[in-house]
């Protein structure tokens, strides 16, 4: 089993029930969900134009490898109608692998840790609530730490 850290956000229709039927999805599916973090309201990233968002982050574990967790976190934005009309817009459910173990991955398909992660407040606070300790692999500092620097830059 891998421990994994997945980022989860909502902009449409009961975004909490939208965020609790993909952690039951995700058990469903095979991902054990471990610990989950308290939802915030955030304002939306790239795309402003939007309903804010509900976000939070899980701890989860998975027997497999993470492209194969990546494609049963995608299929599960599927079945929950996701459909992706602009890079950025408005979704019923995202659901974005951020780091897999300690493992570093540029494949077609993935990259690990999540590339822009260290720049969204709505992934590191979310994360740092359940994991201050995880160790981002390719900067070597923690997720709380990477927490706090973010909101100094924020508050300058």
């Amino acid at each position: 089993m891998s421990v994994a850290y997945v980022a989860l956000g909502s902009n449409l229709g009961n975004k909490e029930a939208n965020i609790r039927r993909a952690l039951e999805l995700m058990e469903h599916h095979g991902i054990q969900v471990i610990q989950v973090s308290p939802l915030i309201t955030t304002e939306p990233y790239g795309v402003t134009d939007q309903p804010e968002f509900l976000n939070g982050a899980a701890e989860v574990e998975w027997q497999g490898d993470a492209e194969s967790l990546l494609h049963t976190l995608l299929a599960i934005e599927q079945e929950m109608g996701r459909q992706r009309k602009r890079h950025w817009g408005e979704r019923n459910i995202d659901l974005d692998l951020l780091l897999f173990g300690d493992q570093q991955i540029h494949s077609h398909d993935l990259v690990l840790p999540h590339p822009d992660m260290v720049n969204r407040s709505f992934v590191l606070e979310p994360l740092a609530a359940i994991a201050p300790q995880a160790l981002h692999p390719a900067l070597h500092r923690t997720i709380g730490e990477l927490w706090q620097e973010l909101r100094q830059k924020s508050d300058k």
